[in-house]
């Protein structure tokens, strides 16, 4: 256990990073957590919609969770191995609990959290906060304490808590219920509020007993839809930190559809919004230049790193814009971003980024491992659709 905080020190570790800002009379939030608290730093895993949709069955989440291992990216930090829509029965059983499909899932999800578990890794599941689940599947509006008591049960570790028919009852009022029911169900599971963003859940995510919350809607595998999440991000960055994350949605990297200097930016910019890091690919057959995105150490380690806030857009141009975040040793990171169609020279100054003033800087390129240093002045040249990412010291 921690040590013994004052009463004023507790409510800045637990309430929101406003309220964390405020008691400690305009500094910075705590860098660290107490590690006991859930999602401490960002969850980081795999999830299965953005590769199969509905076409999922306990043979792809076995084979799911041998390539995490094989691939390198469980020793990289993932941890969750989370199955969305579509696992379920289409009726509850007898006794009115949710069931998995007989076919798909055969030996239950128990059977496949144990799996999971041998591994050294963590199973997660999807519901909706709803009378059924987007893709009309039962779903957990008034069956929160059998739902969450059942997932405890099966050695479930996330839950995902989409937003389909709701039937238009308060948000606020669904979420809680089902928040609850996981606290009482005595087994630690973190909640992914699913709740699209509708209703500014970073004001309330965190109350509620939210581990990550949505910020906006589904992400798909187009540069387009990137840059478009990416801009709703702006101004969040207050409501995140330990214990508590903004959620832009899953990873696209290795989907298909995107440049190799697409996803680099994607991965990029989600590392440096402190966003969790849940993959969307095939992992059994992604190629080389997939894994070497998400397997990028030095970039995680920046997603993982909380050095009181999360990355924010400092400077916005015609097609350029310059991201930081600062670093618990008090370095910075920094995304150079080109959303424009030819490559572009980006430069940011140590002033700009607030550094502390010093006779010379360091500069750690984390795409090319390259390690420069410079006066003052950060300079990329980078290509169209793409960005470049550096850690910043000074000497």
């Amino acid at each position: 256990m921690p040590r013994r905080f004052g009463l004023l020190r507790t409510l800045c570790v637990l309430a929101t990073v406003s309220i964390a800002a405020a008691c400690s009379h305009g500094t910075a939030p705590s860098t660290t957590a107490p590690k006991q608290m859930l999602a401490a730093t960002p969850p980081m895993g795999w999830n299965s919609w953005n590769k199969f949709g509905c076409k999922i069955d306990e043979n792809l989440i076995h084979e799911t969770a041998d390539a995490m291992v094989k691939s390198g990216m469980k020793a990289a930090g993932y941890q969750y191995i989370n199955i969305d829509d579509c696992w379920m029965a289409k009726t509850r059983d007898a006794k009115g609990n949710l069931q998995p499909d007989p076919t798909r899932f055969e030996h239950g999800i128990k059977a496949l959290a144990d799996y999971v578990h041998s591994k050294g890794l963590r199973l997660g599941i999807y519901s909706s906060a709803g009378t059924a689940t987007c893709e009309n599947f039962p779903a957990s509006l008034d069956h929160e304490i059998a739902d969450a008591t059942i997932f405890a049960a099966w050695g479930v570790d996330y839950l995902k808590y989409d937003n389909c028919n709701n039937q238009k009852r308060p948000f606020y009022l669904r979420y809680e219920a089902m928040a609850k029911a996981l606290r009482a169900s005595g087994r630690p599971i973190v909640f992914s509020i699913c709740e699209w963003g509708e209703n500014n859940p970073g004001e309330w995510g965190r109350r509620v007993g939210g581990q990550l919350w949505r910020t906006t809607g589904d992400i798909s595998d187009k540069w387009s839809s990137m840059l478009g999440i990416l801009d709703k991000q702006v101004g969040l960055e207050k409501y995140a930190g330990p214990g508590g994350w903004n959620d832009p949605d899953m990873l696209e990297v290795g989907n298909g559809r995107m440049t190799y200097d697409e996803y680099v930016a994607h991965f990029s910019l989600w590392a440096l919004l402190n966003a969790p890091l849940i993959a969307g690919n095939d992992l059994r057959t992604m190629s080389d230049s997939t894994r070497t995105i998400l397997t990028n150490k030095e970039v995680i380690a920046v997603n993982q790193d909380w050095g009181g806030m999360q990355g924010a857009r400092i400077r916005k141009d015609s097609a350029t814009q310059v991201w930081a975040k600062p670093m618990r040793d008090g370095s910075k990171a920094v995304v150079l971003l080109n959303r424009g169609e030819r490559p572009a020279t980006i430069s940011v100054t140590a002033t700009e980024l607030g550094m502390r003033a010093a006779g010379s800087y360091t500069v750690r390129d984390l795409w090319t491992r390259v390690t420069t240093a410079t006066p003052d002045r950060i300079t990329a040249q980078v290509p169209k659709h793409g960005a470049a990412m550096f850690i910043v010291r000074a000497k």
